[in-house]
């Protein structure tokens, strides 16, 4: 029986012919760690939303229009991460239960949740999800890959750009 990271990687061995450089094993390990950051950006982006969506209190407006842009934010990475994917020659996820095989990051499915709450965890998420990006650039820089690193940068910097809000926003004076 095989583990769910070796169904992951056989599933990125699809005989696509996409014409890159890298090798098939760079291919084969970005492809997989591309499918996963994509789940993660993904189940991000519904939490998120989810967490707007069910805001209340005192400060309702400013955590409710806050988290619209957070989660606009994570939408708009997904198409770049799996274009990417597919530039080298990956295949990329298919469905909601595609996502949920390959999320790292805990969704939340609770009645209710603290704007406090919210808050600390959409952090404590954003942190997390950057440090994926961190170990798939190191990964891509292993294999020579630094157009894939190059994007990576620019979505660590907006998960600890928003994780940074959180906190300040979290923050009891």
């Amino acid at each position: 029986m095989s583990t769910p990271l070796e169904s992951t990687i056989a599933r990125r061995q699809a005989p696509l012919r996409t014409p890159t450089t890298l090798g098939t094993e760079a291919r084969r390990d970005i492809g997989a760690g591309l499918a996963a950051l994509l789940a993660d950006s993904f189940a991000l982006y519904l939490k998120t939303k989810n967490f707007h969506w069910h805001m209340s209190g005192p400060h309702f407006r400013d955590y409710h229009l806050m988290l619209d842009d957070q989660s606009a934010e994570l939408f708009a990475a997904t198409d770049p991460i799996a274009e990417r994917a597919r530039k080298l020659g990956a295949t990329t996820l298919r469905s909601i239960g595609d996502i949920s095989r390959h999320q790292r990051l805990s969704d939340n499915d609770a009645p209710f949740v603290t704007p406090a709450d919210m808050l600390a965890e959409l952090r404590e998420d954003n942190l997390r999800l950057a440090d994926f990006m961190r170990a798939t650039h190191a990964m891509c820089d292993g294999h020579g890959d630094v157009a894939t690193a190059s994007l990576l940068e620019n979505w660590i910097d907006e998960a600890e750009r928003r994780a940074w809000f959180l906190f300040e926003t979290g923050r009891q004076a």
